[in-house]
């Protein structure tokens, strides 16, 4: 049985709450790789946005029980290619994690912005100010 107000929350974000948390999760994982950028043997990881909404936002995509944006989180990531190796196995590229990082938190920011303006939109509706 699901949860009347998760469920109402998921109707009245749409996509955009499942977006929200998405973008979360990928910079968590861009964070990650600047934190172990000089760990041997480290695989810098990523997330590929647009997969991973397109499996979040597919109805039964996942196994009965599942968490669907956790199994979109895992079948949309991937471990990202260098474009300079290092001797010591680690892929992390500091310059291109951190443009990555700054461009994934104007894109959070962005989402976070329009849920902000609707939500600010229904108390707008609500309250009649």
């Amino acid at each position: 049985m699901s949860d009347p107000i998760s469920a109402s929350a998921d109707s009245f974000l749409g996509i955009h709450g499942t977006a929200l948390v998405l973008r979360e999760q990928r910079l968590q994982l861009i964070a990650a790789n600047l934190a172990n950028a000089d760990t041997p043997g480290f695989k810098a990881q990523d997330l590929d946005f647009n997969t991973a909404l397109r499996a979040a936002t597919t109805s039964g995509a996942t196994a009965v029980g599942a968490d669907p944006i956790d199994a979109a989180t895992a079948s949309a990531q991937y471990a990202r290619v260098p474009t300079q190796p290092s001797q010591d196995g680690n892929t992390v590229e500091g310059e291109r994690e951190n443009a990555t990082f700054a461009q994934a938190s104007l894109e959070y920011r962005a989402s976070l912005s329009f849920i902000e303006a609707h939500v600010r939109s229904m108390l707008t509706a609500i309250t009649g100010q």
